[in-house]
């Protein structure tokens, strides 16, 4: 069993005047295809410049990242397009619909970047929008529609390409609390049932609780991995390495 993402020595540092930040600071750590991961840190912890790192969105001062066998810190930018086109699905927290087009365009939309036929765009849409509960809101304008039904008009736009992996950045920043778990158990179950690798960025302890396993970030270390014993993925693992994933953990001095 072979991590489909594999992260070592990771740092990320910026130069501010005569100073050295490091937003990462030699992080290294293993995902496994069907993992549900929660990225936990306050504003400023380094866990959005890691999931943006994860995506090929911000280039590494140095280190690792490793994906499905390929090493997407190596690529260019027309490299990294045609690999994020291919192998991932985002998650915003803002939904970024656009707001002209109704739910089943937006859905539709990443694969008019792979060239493929209006007629099969609008079908592996209604797939999707049916398998998350929402296929009879297809011609809805998003300003039609709640913030819970846009977000769910997001994760189909993330599951229509197929994806490897799928980044959620506060997926649920700007939804009430009932509409949070709704929409956290909607992900879960796609995950499990779709074989999906989710790595999603919360400040929130209730949202993280809801992986199967959290990594923690203070001031750019992982500081500690929470791994939930109840998760069908990590006992999977444990079974099939002998061990939980791999994470180097910095501990809070």
């Amino acid at each position: 069993m072979e991590p489909l993402i594999k992260v070592r020595d990771l740092y990320k540092i910026f130069n501010i005047g005569s100073n050295k930040v490091y937003a990462l600071n030699g992080v290294s750590f293993d995902i496994y295809r069907g993992e549900f991961i929660a990225i936990v840190g306050t504003s400023g912890s380094g866990k959005s410049t890691c999931l943006n790192m994860l995506a090929g969105l911000e280039a590494p001062s140095s280190g690792v990242i490793q994906i499905a066998g390929k090493r997407i810190d190596k690529m260019n930018e027309a490299q990294l397009v045609r690999f994020r086109r291919q192998n991932v699905g985002f998650i915003f927290q803002s939904y970024n619909l656009i707001p002209s087009m109704n739910a089943v365009e937006n859905v539709a939309m990443p694969l008019m970047f792979r060239g493929i036929d209006y007629e099969s765009r609008m079908k592996s849409a209604r797939k999707y929008m049916e398998l998350i509960g929402i296929g009879d809101q297809g011609l809805h304008m998003p300003n039609q529609m709640s913030g819970g039904q846009q977000q769910r008009v997001g994760i189909a736009r993330a599951l229509v390409i197929d994806p490897k992996i799928i980044f959620a950045d506060e997926p649920t920043g700007n939804l009430d609390s009932h509409t949070t778990d709704d929409v956290l158990n909607l992900m879960k179950k796609i995950v499990s049932e779709e074989n999906r690798t989710l790595v999603m960025v919360t400040h929130d302890p209730h949202i993280a609780s809801w992986a199967d396993r959290q990594l923690k970030v203070v001031d750019g270390h992982i500081v500690e991995t929470i791994i939930n014993e109840t998760s069908p993925i990590e006992t999977l693992i444990k079974k099939e390495t002998g061990d939980a994933p791999f994470c180097n953990v910095t501990p809070i001095e």
